[in-house]
């Protein structure tokens, strides 16, 4: 995993490539997936969320039709940290998210190979997809199904 130190000047040094980063060369760290980790330069603590918040922070102001998070959002997204039993919304945000890429890869490849599918075969299957998806995600794990395949193994 590649380090990136974060210095008090708000310098950042990549220590593979030796020389100083910014969080545009962080941000496409990121798109050619390659890990990284920041971390302070004097107590190595990692501030790797400090600098990935701080990515989306300049993304969202340097184009105006390309935000994401609307002030309604914000606003929301602030409440579920104030909740006295914050909601677990990382993990169906990350879940979410992660579909939205994968289908949107599915749509791109599905186009370059010239749509062997009709486009309302292609959405049918997109849609079945998504119900699959948040079947899975909004079904607790419990301990019946594994409680199930012993009983079925007795």
């Amino acid at each position: 995993m590649r380090v990136i130190r974060k210095y008090a000047n708000r310098r950042l040094y990549d220590t593979q490539q030796s020389r100083y980063v910014t969080l545009e060369d962080l941000r496409s760290l990121i798109l050619d997936e390659e890990p990284f980790r920041v971390e302070d330069a004097k107590t190595g603590e990692d501030l790797t969320r400090t600098i990935l918040l701080s990515i989306i922070i300049e993304q969202e102001q340097a184009d105006g039709d390309a935000e994401v998070f609307s002030n309604d959002l914000l606003e929301q997204l602030i409440r579920v940290y104030a909740m006295s039993q914050p909601l677990p919304l990382a993990r169906y945000l990350e879940q979410g998210t992660q579909l939205m890429l994968e289908q949107q890869k599915h749509l791109q490849d599905q186009w370059q190979q010239a749509m062997r599918h009709s486009p309302v075969e292609l959405m049918r299957e997109m849609a079945e997809e998504n119900m699959r998806f948040w079947q899975r995600t909004m079904t607790p794990p419990g301990p019946g199904k594994d409680d199930d395949k012993r009983d079925d193994e007795k």
